[in-house]
Protein backbone atom coordinates (compact mmCIF):
# COMPACT_ATOMS: atom_id res chain seq x y z
CA UNK A 1 0.00 0.00 0.00
CA UNK A 2 2.62 2.22 0.67
CA UNK A 3 4.74 1.78 -2.26
CA UNK A 4 1.30 2.11 -4.79
CA UNK A 5 1.07 5.52 -3.49
CA UNK A 6 4.35 6.32 -4.31
CA UNK A 7 4.69 8.84 -7.30
CA UNK A 8 8.12 7.74 -8.21
CA UNK A 9 6.87 4.30 -9.54
CA UNK A 10 4.33 6.13 -11.29
CA UNK A 11 6.33 7.95 -13.01
CA UNK A 12 8.80 5.24 -14.05
CA UNK A 13 5.81 3.56 -15.95
CA UNK A 14 4.72 0.82 -12.69
CA UNK A 15 1.25 0.22 -12.05
CA UNK A 16 -0.25 -2.05 -9.59
CA UNK A 17 -0.04 -5.34 -11.17
CA UNK A 18 3.96 -4.52 -11.41
CA UNK A 19 4.34 -3.05 -7.62
CA UNK A 20 2.10 -6.38 -6.43
CA UNK A 21 4.84 -8.11 -8.48
CA UNK A 22 8.25 -6.50 -6.78
CA UNK A 23 6.39 -6.73 -3.35
CA UNK A 24 5.34 -10.45 -3.64
CA UNK A 25 6.63 -12.24 -6.18
CA UNK A 26 10.29 -10.72 -6.47
CA UNK A 27 10.46 -9.34 -3.04
CA UNK A 28 8.40 -12.03 -0.53
CA UNK A 29 8.42 -15.55 -2.21
CA UNK A 30 11.48 -15.48 -4.32
CA UNK A 31 13.76 -12.71 -2.19
CA UNK A 32 12.91 -12.97 1.50
CA UNK A 33 11.11 -16.62 1.47
CA UNK A 34 13.96 -18.22 -0.32
CA UNK A 35 16.75 -16.14 0.65
CA UNK A 36 16.05 -16.09 3.97
CA UNK A 37 15.60 -19.84 4.07
CA UNK A 38 19.06 -20.42 2.39
CA UNK A 39 20.57 -18.01 4.69
CA UNK A 40 18.89 -19.66 7.72
CA UNK A 41 20.46 -22.46 6.44
CA UNK A 42 24.21 -21.38 5.64
CA UNK A 43 24.33 -19.08 8.25
CA UNK A 44 22.96 -20.66 11.00
CA UNK A 45 22.57 -24.05 10.57
CA UNK A 46 25.36 -25.55 7.99
CA UNK A 47 26.32 -28.56 9.98
CA UNK A 48 22.67 -29.91 9.46
CA UNK A 49 22.35 -28.45 5.78
CA UNK A 50 26.04 -30.62 5.13
CA UNK A 51 24.25 -33.51 6.94
CA UNK A 52 21.18 -33.51 5.02
CA UNK A 53 20.83 -31.09 2.09
CA UNK A 54 16.97 -31.95 1.90
CA UNK A 55 16.58 -30.14 5.01
CA UNK A 56 16.94 -26.83 3.38
CA UNK A 57 13.13 -27.63 2.75
CA UNK A 58 12.17 -28.55 5.93
CA UNK A 59 9.91 -25.17 6.14
CA UNK A 60 7.45 -26.38 9.18
CA UNK A 61 10.48 -26.99 11.47
CA UNK A 62 11.11 -22.60 10.97
CA UNK A 63 14.08 -21.07 10.65
CA UNK A 64 14.57 -17.58 8.14
CA UNK A 65 17.49 -15.77 8.40
CA UNK A 66 16.82 -11.36 8.13
CA UNK A 67 20.23 -11.21 6.22
CA UNK A 68 19.77 -13.99 3.70
CA UNK A 69 16.27 -12.55 2.81
CA UNK A 70 17.96 -9.26 2.19
CA UNK A 71 20.22 -10.98 -0.17
CA UNK A 72 17.53 -12.70 -1.86
CA UNK A 73 15.68 -9.36 -2.17
CA UNK A 74 18.77 -7.48 -3.19
CA UNK A 75 19.39 -10.46 -6.18
CA UNK A 76 15.06 -10.17 -7.12
CA UNK A 77 15.14 -6.53 -7.03
CA UNK A 78 17.84 -6.47 -9.92
CA UNK A 79 16.43 -8.93 -11.79
CA UNK A 80 13.07 -6.91 -11.84
CA UNK A 81 14.74 -4.15 -12.56
CA UNK A 82 16.46 -5.53 -15.50
CA UNK A 83 12.86 -7.25 -16.95
CA UNK A 84 11.52 -3.78 -16.10
CA UNK A 85 14.69 -1.62 -17.84
CA UNK A 86 14.72 0.69 -14.64
CA UNK A 87 17.68 1.50 -12.56
CA UNK A 88 18.07 -1.18 -9.79
CA UNK A 89 19.51 1.49 -7.80
CA UNK A 90 15.86 3.52 -7.77
CA UNK A 91 14.04 0.12 -7.26
CA UNK A 92 16.20 -0.54 -4.40
CA UNK A 93 15.59 3.26 -2.79
CA UNK A 94 12.17 2.64 -2.95
CA UNK A 95 12.04 -0.36 -1.75
CA UNK A 96 14.07 0.28 1.31
CA UNK A 97 11.99 3.10 2.54
CA UNK A 98 9.40 0.60 2.89
CA UNK A 99 11.22 -2.04 4.24
CA UNK A 100 10.94 -0.87 7.70
CA UNK A 101 7.13 -1.10 7.78
CA UNK A 102 7.02 -4.72 7.81
CA UNK A 103 10.34 -5.34 10.00
CA UNK A 104 8.64 -4.00 12.72
CA UNK A 105 5.53 -5.67 12.07
CA UNK A 106 7.47 -8.92 11.79
CA UNK A 107 9.02 -8.25 14.98
CA UNK A 108 5.45 -7.99 16.93
CA UNK A 109 4.98 -11.00 15.31
CA UNK A 110 7.53 -12.87 16.86
CA UNK A 111 6.72 -11.38 20.42
CA UNK A 112 3.25 -12.78 20.30
CA UNK A 113 4.58 -15.75 18.89
CA UNK A 114 7.48 -15.98 21.99
CA UNK A 115 9.76 -16.78 19.34
CA UNK A 116 13.08 -14.82 19.29
CA UNK A 117 12.80 -13.80 23.25
CA UNK A 118 15.05 -11.49 24.91
CA UNK A 119 18.13 -12.07 27.78
CA UNK A 120 17.16 -12.45 31.28
CA UNK A 121 16.31 -9.25 32.77
CA UNK A 122 15.69 -7.94 36.28
CA UNK A 123 13.96 -4.82 34.95
CA UNK A 124 10.31 -4.27 35.44
CA UNK A 125 9.40 -4.49 32.20
CA UNK A 126 10.87 -7.86 31.87
CA UNK A 127 8.00 -10.53 29.96
CA UNK A 128 7.47 -14.28 30.96
CA UNK A 129 7.08 -15.67 27.46
CA UNK A 130 5.01 -19.14 27.44
CA UNK A 131 7.23 -20.62 25.20
CA UNK A 132 9.98 -19.84 27.76
CA UNK A 133 11.23 -23.44 29.13
CA UNK A 134 13.15 -21.68 31.71
CA UNK A 135 9.60 -19.17 32.75
CA UNK A 136 12.41 -16.28 33.31
CA UNK A 137 11.76 -12.60 32.85
CA UNK A 138 13.28 -11.65 29.74
CA UNK A 139 13.75 -8.32 27.87
CA UNK A 140 11.46 -7.86 25.22
CA UNK A 141 13.73 -7.38 22.54
CA UNK A 142 11.47 -8.12 19.37
CA UNK A 143 9.50 -4.99 20.61
CA UNK A 144 12.63 -3.44 20.94
CA UNK A 145 13.56 -4.47 17.52
CA UNK A 146 10.02 -2.90 16.51
CA UNK A 147 10.82 0.35 17.56
CA UNK A 148 14.20 0.50 16.06
CA UNK A 149 13.83 -1.55 12.79
CA UNK A 150 10.84 -0.17 12.07
CA UNK A 151 9.55 3.26 13.63
CA UNK A 152 12.88 4.52 14.10
CA UNK A 153 14.76 3.63 10.80
CA UNK A 154 11.52 4.64 8.68
CA UNK A 155 11.26 7.87 10.36
CA UNK A 156 15.61 8.17 8.87
CA UNK A 157 14.90 7.06 5.40
CA UNK A 158 11.57 9.27 5.20
CA UNK A 159 13.76 12.18 6.20
CA UNK A 160 16.64 11.13 3.88
CA UNK A 161 14.32 10.42 1.17
CA UNK A 162 13.07 14.03 1.13
CA UNK A 163 16.80 15.24 0.56
CA UNK A 164 18.55 15.80 -2.97
CA UNK A 165 20.54 12.92 -3.24
CA UNK A 166 21.63 10.29 -5.35
CA UNK A 167 20.66 7.17 -6.62
CA UNK A 168 21.65 4.31 -3.96
CA UNK A 169 22.09 7.26 -0.93
CA UNK A 170 18.89 6.14 0.84
CA UNK A 171 19.32 2.70 0.35
CA UNK A 172 22.96 2.74 1.74
CA UNK A 173 21.45 4.13 4.84
CA UNK A 174 19.00 1.25 5.04
CA UNK A 175 22.29 -1.13 5.56
CA UNK A 176 24.55 1.50 7.95
CA UNK A 177 21.18 2.10 10.30
CA UNK A 178 19.72 -1.04 9.98
CA UNK A 179 23.18 -2.82 10.58
CA UNK A 180 23.75 -0.57 13.54
CA UNK A 181 20.01 -0.83 15.46
CA UNK A 182 20.18 -4.48 15.06
CA UNK A 183 23.94 -4.84 16.38
CA UNK A 184 23.41 -2.98 19.27
CA UNK A 185 19.59 -4.77 20.20
CA UNK A 186 21.43 -7.98 19.59
CA UNK A 187 23.12 -7.36 22.99
CA UNK A 188 19.53 -7.71 24.68
CA UNK A 189 18.00 -10.77 22.66
CA UNK A 190 19.32 -14.32 23.45
CA UNK A 191 21.73 -15.49 21.20
CA UNK A 192 20.52 -18.78 19.28
CA UNK A 193 20.56 -21.88 21.68
CA UNK A 194 22.70 -24.01 19.19
CA UNK A 195 24.97 -21.20 18.49
CA UNK A 196 25.30 -19.11 21.66
CA UNK A 197 27.83 -16.21 21.35
CA UNK A 198 30.34 -17.12 18.07
CA UNK A 199 33.26 -14.57 18.39
CA UNK A 200 35.23 -13.83 21.54
CA UNK A 201 32.06 -15.28 23.34
CA UNK A 202 30.66 -11.50 22.80
CA UNK A 203 29.12 -11.19 19.50
CA UNK A 204 26.39 -13.14 18.57
CA UNK A 205 26.29 -14.58 14.53
CA UNK A 206 23.19 -11.53 14.08
CA UNK A 207 26.02 -9.00 15.26
CA UNK A 208 28.57 -10.52 12.99
CA UNK A 209 26.87 -10.50 9.77
CA UNK A 210 25.48 -6.88 10.45
CA UNK A 211 29.14 -5.84 10.99
CA UNK A 212 29.74 -7.10 7.11
CA UNK A 213 25.94 -5.28 6.17
CA UNK A 214 27.37 -2.12 7.62
CA UNK A 215 31.38 -2.25 6.07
Amino acid sequence: LFLKRKTSLRKAGLDNESIYDLVFIYGLIFGAMAGGRIGYMLFYNLDQFFYNPFSLFFIWEGGLSFHGGLIGVIISSFIFSKRKKLSFLFIADNICISMPIGLGLVRIGNFLNGELCGRFTNADWGFIFPTDPYQLPRHPSQLYESIGEGIILFLILKYISTKKVKKGVVSSFFLIFYGLIRFIIEFYRQPDAHLGLVRLNVFSMGQILCLLMMI
